[in-house]
């Protein structure tokens, strides 16, 4: 049973105590009177309360000045005013100075229990909101960051507590721009390796020969230039964790040397014959289909299996949209801080817009859609102007209205009918991009094909930002980072 709302009421007139006191304790609250401003604040410290009712007319400290002496305890603490119909304008400046509400004399029975009802509530959800913070943030420090209060991130986050003890070869899968190091980082953070490096690799970013001398180091002479020995980072992640980002683009001759140190936890310098043993955590990460590619020789399958002893899915933004204002309250605040923006908030209609949006680019898009609207806000709100075109124009589906004639209608036409405007307007919402269409819609891409060619379906031209008929430069670029193959910008989201 929830514990009862205790009320502090502050009244000189010994009647008006006694009419609040019976009609609050008859709705179950917890009320504590006293007849001056001295009395109340004593009462005040010596125990909380979750509301307080105060006159506005009382001799020695009055209402305004006991108000003050409330908040300086409890800055959160709902006070509501009592003031007679001729001194409204007492109540007002009390408002003005942190009072919840106000209510004149003589008041009707209902309308002071609507208020009280109300100050209770605004009482319980900011402390919920304290509390809610303060979990986040434990949260946010153990995770390394990550933010969700969503069913699929509770799986996330339940698979890194129990992997991150073990020693097993993890491979983190997902999307680009969803959080995949962030999640790498929480593991390493979580293990009994965490007072130790950890090691991020950029696979794939260096030619073969250098992406080895990198890993595993090498001897002096290895290669034209290797004037003295050099150490690598399997060296630095000794006894701590390696992460591999987009492991898939690892060439396939240095698979082989990958494996090796799974398997046998050591490895040889480049140009070396010296067997050297180390102990790391192998985590990778990719964003890849990487059985596709072992089954396309593209990937030592051997590797793979060795990779996805445990396989942690990171779900894309737009299966996860709960968190959505969650985690554009955390950008709101991390670049407010930055640019000196303290305080800002976001408006009911660009929240509306950040929820309607499917974030093809995920986490790290909704990011910079923040701290852009941070820099080009002027006020405390960021309002709907402020959110980026290509997210506000996000199209809405309408099944259209028919007619029935009286002589009937064929049912099959109408549904033929709306599944080609549906097709239709989804390609154009995907700049023509097909795979993206099929994202869309929730259907396999061959299956788009097919029914694009059932209806006779022409291609759409891609629209550019440069206004080009064919999209040019600039669709390529956008359609690229759709898929996750463009260039990606640097922030604390993989």
């Amino acid at each position: 049973m929830a514990p009862k709302a205790s009320i502090l009421v502050i009244d000189d007139e010994e009647i008006m105590r006694e009419i609040l006191e019976t009609l609050l304790r008859r709705e179950g609250y917890d009320v504590r009177l006293a007849e001056d401003g001295e009395q109340g604040l004593e009462l005040a410290r010596a125990g909380g309360f979750d509301a307080a009712i105060v006159d506005v007319m009382m001799p020695g400290m009055d209402g305004i000045q006991t108000l003050d002496e409330l908040k300086k305890l409890d800055d959160d603490l709902p006070v509501l005013m009592i003031t007679a119909f001729a001194s409204v304008e007492n109540a007002i400046a009390a408002m003005k100075r942190g009072a919840f509400d106000y209510i004149t004399k003589p008041f009707k029975n209902d309308e002071v229990l609507i208020v009280v009802r109300n100050a209770i509530e605004r009482r319980r959800l900011m402390e919920e909101n304290v509390t809610l913070k303060r979990n986040l943030q434990a949260q946010s420090q153990r995770f390394a960051g990550i933010i969700g209060r969503s069913p699929r991130m509770q799986q996330v986050f339940d698979l890194i507590i129990q992997a991150a003890p073990s020693r097993s070869t993890i491979l983190i899968t997902g999307e680009s721009g969803t959080g995949k190091e962030l999640v790498a980082r929480a593991i390493h953070l979580n293990s009994q390796r965490s007072d130790k490096a950890f090691v991020t690799v950029n696979s794939g970013n260096l030619p073969p020969d250098l992406l080895e001398s990198t890993l595993f180091g090498h001897v002096k002479g290895a290669f034209t230039g290797a004037v003295y020995p050099k150490k690598g980072l399997c060296d630095m992640a000794d006894k701590g964790s390696i992460f591999f980002d987009e492991i898939g683009n690892i060439p396939v001759e240095t698979q082989a040397k990958l494996l090796r140190v799974i398997q046998e936890r050591e490895f040889m310098r480049l140009g070396g014959m010296e067997t050297i043993k180390v102990d790391v955590r192998i985590v990778a990460a990719t964003n890849c289909d990487l059985k596709q590619m072992a089954e396309d020789g593209r990937f030592r399958e051997d590797l793979y299996y060795r990779l996805h002893v445990i396989n942690i899915y990171l779900p894309p933004l737009r299966e996860r949209k709960e968190d959505i204002p969650l985690l554009a309250q955390q950008f709101l605040e991390k670049y407010g801080e930055e640019n000196e923006r303290r305080g800002i908030e976001l408006s009911a209609e660009a929240l509306d817009l950040l929820m309607e949006y499917d974030w093809p680019g995920n986490v790290r898009e909704l990011e910079n859609v923040m701290e852009r609207a941070v820099v080009l806000s002027h006020g405390p709100r960021i309002g709907a102007d402020l959110i980026p075109d290509h997210v506000r124009s996000t199209p809405a589906f309408h099944v259209p209205k028919f007619v029935v004639p009286p002589e009937g209608i064929s049912f099959k036409d109408v549904i033929t009918n709306v599944e080609k405007r549906l097709i239709e307007s989804t390609l154009e919402a995907a700049g023509g991009v097909q795979k993206r269409a099929a994202e869309l819609l929730g259907i396999k891409p061959t299956t788009l094909n097919e029914m694009i060619k059932r209806y006779e379906i022409g291609p759409r031209r891609k629209k550019s930002v440069a206004g080009d008929e064919d999209g040019g430069a600039a669709g390529g670029a956008s359609a690229g980072r759709a898929r996750g193959t463009g260039p990606s910008t640097t922030t604390s989201h993989e």
